[in-house]
């Protein structure tokens, strides 16, 4: 049986991955914090609706090799359903899966993008923001690299805090406690990031009070 302490920082779904016991008791080597809550996904079709209010169709970017991703779409789904907005799935493999999604998106007015956090779209955030830019499809992303990088916007986890909090569970861990007895957290902050230069460029007019709400702008 392992015993060497673990202390993950970001992770999709510790109990269903096998990780731990329960989130209030890991009972085991390893603790740590969570990435996304699955209710987030109705954050970022808010935000995503607000920003662009023209979008009435937004494809849900995933890589079906992570699971992760696939739990915050049913929020998404539901409040997209709110808004009178269809939304699917884009299960994207390839760079060439990426590129094809996103030109068959733009085929018709409206298209709008989600991107959730995932090591295999951050890997590709440089072509997934071109092809955004390129098809004039507006988007929100799930890391704030996406936006300082020239994306329309960003929602999701602090990951300089919870790179801090997971060093203080380190520091725990090293003065003799126990990951079993540590509970696995939830984001304890999470930020926005506008980027008013790729917001011009689609022709979008922020809100103020979106505006008033980001943690950062990029002008």
């Amino acid at each position: 049986m392992p015993t060497v302490p673990i202390v993950f920082a970001t992770i999709y779904e510790p109990v269903a991955q096998g990780f731990v016991q329960s989130l209030a008791h890991p009972g085991g080597n390893a603790t740590g914090f969570t990435n996304v809550p699955a209710t987030i996904g109705g954050k970022w079709l808010e935000l995503l609706s607000e920003m662009a209010p023209a979008v009435t169709r937004v494809a849900y970017m995933c890589n079906p090799s992570n699971p992760g991703p696939l739990q915050p779409y049913a929020a998404a789904e539901t409040a997209a359903h709110g808004h009178a907005i269809s939304i699917a799935m884009a299960a994207v493999r390839s760079a060439a899966e990426i590129e094809t999604a996103m030109t068959t998106l733009a085929r018709e007015p409206g298209g709008g993008l989600i991107v959730p956090p995932d090591g295999f779209l951050i890997g590709l955030s440089k072509p997934i923001i071109e092809l955004a830019a390129r098809e004039k499809l507006p988007a929100i992303y799930g890391f704030a690299l996406f936006a300082v990088r020239g994306g329309l916007a960003s929602y999701g986890v602090s990951l300089s805090e919870q790179n801090r909090e997971a060093g203080e569970y380190v520091g725990r861990i090293l003065r003799r406690e126990k990951p079993a007895n540590l509970p696995v957290q939830e984001p304890s902050q999470y930020e926005l990031v506008i980027n008013l230069k790729a917001a011009e460029a689609l022709g979008l007019q922020i809100p103020p009070t979106v505006l008033a709400s980001a943690d950062k702008v990029i002008e």
